[in-house]
């Protein structure tokens, strides 16, 4: 029986230094509708393994140079999320030899002379199982992002913020680097949704967030919902003349989106207002206070008149301060 469409693309990356049993090997596989590549030593397996990806490698245990032992504990490169199961070929069936097989990191082995419905039943499951591990860990990959994004912004949520705040906290206490917290509120947003309904309320917040997540440019920064009508900023990094310079161009990006909001107190358009603070991180403060620092300037922007942006630049505690 054939493989199937799936099994069909993949891809067998067999090693053997003799050319016969590659030979034999390839004519075999082909005729299960698999893709070969071939490689005749350890280390050519290890450089068109690195090139081409493989689905399954099929590897003799015993090689010049390199043996297959070797090869099999350097075919898994860190920097590869796709976990690639190897098969080794062995002409050796004591204990030792296959147990040194499955701790080099080989998932099962067939030994010589070959026994091909065996072979072909090995493949075939190993590359099933390596494709169904992989569709598991992205459906985990996807279900950890859901748990940390907001649903309606598509930013990330408070409980992202507050594990990548206490993170960032931490690096730059370590680091003794500029952490800076951008708190931003959208102005009057309650009586927006009084005035044009929830559903158009919400369409206002995606907006926004898109808005300014647009000015966020560095990998290292985070953009948050922080609560109903409220965003926040992650800038490690970042001193005060750079997030006096992001805050910025956060209220001039919702003034440009120029969102009706005919009964707002400060403007024709939606408005925001936006506080922050800086701080080196001291083995001595405290992330909280960073927190209310910021969120006091954000008070103090609102009384001001909103539409705009104040900081709360908070000094290093001195030693008799307490």
């Amino acid at each position: 029986m054939k493989a199937n469409a799936q099994e069909s693309e993949s891809l067998v990356l067999i090693v053997d230094d003799e050319p016969f049993i590659r030979l034999i090997l390839r004519h075999f596989l082909e005729r299960e509708g698999y893709q070969i590549a071939e490689a005749e030593n350890g280390i050519e397996a290890i450089k068109v393994f690195n090139q081409l990806h493989p689905d399954i490698v099929l590897l003799d245990a015993i090689m010049p140079d390199m043996d297959g032992f070797e090869c099999c504990t350097q075919l898994q490169p860190s920097n590869c999320s796709k976990h690639t199961p190897v098969l080794m070929i062995t002409g050796l069936e004591d204990q030792e030899s296959v147990d040194r097989a499955f701790e080099v990191g080989a998932m099962d082995y067939v030994t010589k002379p070959i026994h091909w419905p065996v072979l072909r039943q090995r493949v075939k499951r190993l590359i099933q199982q390596s494709q169904l591990q992989q569709k598991l860990e992205a459906v985990n990959g996807e279900l950890q992002r859901l748990v940390t994004i907001d649903g309606l912004t598509q930013v990330a949520n408070r409980r992202r913020f507050e594990e990548y705040f206490n993170q960032e906290w931490q690096r730059m206490k370590r680091d003794q680097q500029s952490l800076s917290l951008i708190l931003c509120d959208v102005d009057f947003f309650k009586l927006y949704n009084d005035t044009y309904g929830h559903r158009v309320g919400d369409r206002c917040l995606q907006e926004i967030a898109k808005a300014i997540k647009d000015i966020i440019k560095r990998p290292g920064d985070l953009v948050a919902r922080y609560g109903g009508e409220e965003f926040a900023v992650i800038l490690p990094n970042t001193d005060t003349e750079g997030a006096s310079c992001v805050a910025d161009k956060i209220c001039h990006a919702v003034r440009t989106l120029a969102i009706p909001h005919k009964n707002s107190q400060v403007s024709s358009h939606v408005t925001i207002s936006v506080g922050f603070a800086t701080e080196i991180p001291q083995p001595d403060s405290d992330l909280e206070e960073m927190i209310a620092a910021a969120d006091r300037a954000l008070y103090e922007a609102k009384a001001a008149g909103r539409d705009r942006f104040v900081q709360n630049i908070l000094q290093p505690k001195s030693k008799n301060s307490r």
